[in-house]
This record gives C-alpha cells, sequence and structure tokens, in this order.
C-alpha cells in the first residue's frame, strides 16, 4: 500500500508570481486516493526559510478546488509569503447506501470528523485524515514550519478549522473561521450529520461541536481564533448558531475571540472573497 506521504503532482499553475499545485495521494484513513491543492507563493522557489503555513477547510459540496478558484486567495497568500494548503472535504468513491442522496450528507459533506456508526466509520475519518496524514504528508514534501501552521475554513470548514484547533491548539498558532457551523448538536445540518455519523450518542456528539468544545477549553496561554459572520446569511439562526460559540468562547479566559460582524452580507463566495485579506491578515500575525 502506498504511503500517504508519497504525492504525485497532477497540475500546476502560475498565479501572482507562485504556482497554484495539485496533488494526488493514498489515506489509509480514508481508504481511497484524495486530492489536494497547494500554494506556494513567488519566493518559495528560491528561499531556504521553511515558510508558514495555512490549512483552508472549505464547506458543503466543495473539493479541494473551490477555494483555490473563486476567492483570489492566491493574490493575498503572495503577499505575505504563505503556503496554502486545501484538501477535499470527505473520502471519494466508497459508494455506501445513501452516500451521494443529499448534498449536506455523505459525500462533499465529511464534517471533518471520525464516524463511530458504520458504514461510515469505515473511512469517513476526516479529522485523523487533516491531523495526521495530511500534516504529514506537507510536512515531509515541502519547506514549510511546523512550527508556524494556521488553520482557517468556511460553513462545514469553518466547524472543521474550530474543532480541529479547539482538540489541538498544539499544533496551531490560531485559527480562523468564515460562518461556521458553530454548534452541530442544535443546528439542522450539524444533527443530520451527527445521526448519521455516530448515531444518538449525544455525549460523543459533544465532542465535535465547537461550542461544547470551547466551554472547557483550556490552555497555559489563551488560544486565539477570528470568527466572522454575515448579517444576512439565510444559515444563520437555524445550520450556523455562531452566536452560541461567540457567547461560550468570550466566556472562557483561555479563549481570545475576535468576532467581526458583515452587515448586508450572505453566506457565499462574495462574502468570503470581500474579507479573507482580514483572515490572513490576523493569521500572519502569529505565523510571519
Amino acid at each position: 500500500m502506498t504511503s500517504p506521504n508519497v504525492l504525485t503532482e497532477t497540475a500546476r499553475q502560475k498565479y501572482f508570481g507562485g504556482y497554484q499545485c495539485t496533488y494526488e495521494h493514498w489515506s489509509n484513513e480514508l481508504k481511497c486516493k484524495m486530492n489536494v491543492a497547494v500554494y506556494f507563493p513567488p519566493s518559495y522557489s528560491s528561499s531556504a526559510e521553511k515558510f508558514p503555513v495555512l490549512y483552508f477547510l472549505s464547506g458543503l459540496t466543495c473539493t479541494h478546488e473551490n477555494f483555490t478558484i473563486k476567492s483570489g486567495m492566491q493574490r493575498i497568500a503572495a503577499q505575505h509569503e504563505m503556503v496554502v494548503v486545501s484538501p477535499d472535504t470527505s473520502p471519494r468513491g466508497s459508494d455506501h447506501p445513501k452516500e451521494h442522496d443529499d448534498w449536506d450528507f455523505g459525500s462533499g459533506a465529511g464534517f471533518y470528523l471520525d464516524a463511530t456508526n458504520t458504514p461510515w466509520s469505515e473511512n469517513y475519518r476526516m479529522y485523523s485524515y487533516v491531523t495526521q496524514e495530511l500534516l504529514g504528508a506537507i510536512s515531509e514534501n515541502f519547506n514549510v514550519s511546523e512550527e508556524k501552521r494556521a488553520l482557517s475554513g468556511h460553513s462545514m470548514g469553518g466547524h472543521g478549522s474550530l474543532v480541529i484547533f479547539l482538540k489541538n491548539s498544539h499544533l496551531f498558532k490560531c485559527c480562523t473561521a468564515l460562518a461556521p457551523i458553530s454548534n452541530p448538536c442544535k443546528g439542522l445540518w450539524g444533527v443530520k450529520a451527527f445521526s448519521n455519523y455516530f448515531g444518538e450518542d449525544k455525549a460523543v456528539w459533544a465532542e465535535w461541536d465547537a461550542t461544547e468544545l470551547a466551554g472547557k477549553f483550556k490552555a497555559d496561554t489563551p488560544a486565539n481564533i477570528l470568527v466572522c459572520q454575515g448579517d444576512t446569511d439565510k444559515f444563520l439562526e437555524k445550520e450556523l448558531l455562531t452566536g452560541n460559540f461567540v457567547e461560550v468562547a468570550k466566556g472562557n479566559s483561555c479563549l481570545n475571540v475576535d468576532y467581526r460582524v458583515r452587515e448586508g452580507y450572505d453566506h457565499f463566495y462574495p462574502y468570503i472573497a470581500t474579507f479573507l485579506h482580514e483572515h490572513f491578515e490576523y493569521i500572519a500575525k502569529f505565523i510571519c
């Protein structure tokens, strides 16, 4: 079996002086081949120094390509001399019953968790894929610093960013989230996903809910999180519940939360593209 650390380049395109590349590798956790997009800033090819690296997790229905094509992030990453890694959002090709029936569950909706309910427990292990295989593969193959990592994500990927960071703050200097699914134990998307991936044990659900994790997070030094949310987001009240996370997190002295409300903005890529530079600027304070 091929090691997850063996990456094969399948695409390369020059972008704001750097290169947007796509790699394919085998995942033992997901039991399939996975695609991952990596942007290298212009200075990458000529510098011996290890580069800061941002891992960006995308939302429901997305692949590794959505963020790289729609956000315009390459211009900002080039300015900050930052490597940006964008993985896929679920295993591909397993074809479990009902895996491809709905846009908000299964294929394209892995929720960055490790499922415990069959058949999903066989390979829906996006949390272990990101925190073990992906981090390892990027560090093994590219000139990036393990001391200068950050996380970000949008919607389901914002959920992933918050949960992975709160479980592994020692691995990342900070995290940010745009319109994140923030309290999945109570939101419509989260309840549907958790019921299928975990069954009905609500104690298990709580271990994958950013609001629940924020309430019990402990650290010697406060962990740094930026969350932003459009106030006209049609998913805010029933699916995202961003305010629940912010209220709990701000009540925990071990978390330093910067919450920014975006007046008149909704959930989609025009909102992301408008404010993404602020997320890069926030992240750069900690890893650049």
